[in-house]
């Protein structure tokens, strides 16, 4: 018994208000999932809805759900929960508001198509 180690790793909590670590974390989550062109952009001088926008491309329509409630799941055990969470229904692009921070998960087509990360680029 004494050899028997504890395997459940301890979660440190997020402060919502933290945008870039909450931002960082969320990207960590999609990068273990094995979300594609995954990058962090800080929009807080182009635009009042954000801070942070964390973009990323999933490969079908099942991987854009599977990261977003990916995302949903373990930033929750964190202590953080989104505002709201929008396309469910949809098979193309996926949002999740964290107020300060916002996670736009695409296909290919969608991404090219919105093109955030030239409109929003730094």
């Amino acid at each position: 018994m004494d050899n028997i180690q504890n395997t459940e790793k301890i979660l440190t909590p997020l402060d919502p208000a933290d945008a870039k670590t909450l931002a960082e974390a969320i990207a960590d989550v999609l990068d273990s999932k094995k979300g594609r062109d995954i990058k962090v952009l800080r929009v807080e001088d182009k635009t009042v809805i954000s801070e942070y926008f964390v973009l990323c491309t999933g490969n079908s329509s099942t991987q854009i759900k599977a990261l977003a409630g990916e995302v949903e799941f373990r930033i929750g055990e964190r202590g953080v929960e989104p505002y709201g969470v929008e396309g469910r229904d949809n098979n193309t692009w996926m949002l999740l508001d964290y107020s300060n921070v916002i996670v736009h998960i695409f296909s290919r087509e969608a991404r090219e198509f919105y093109n955030l990360d030239k409109l929003y680029a730094d």
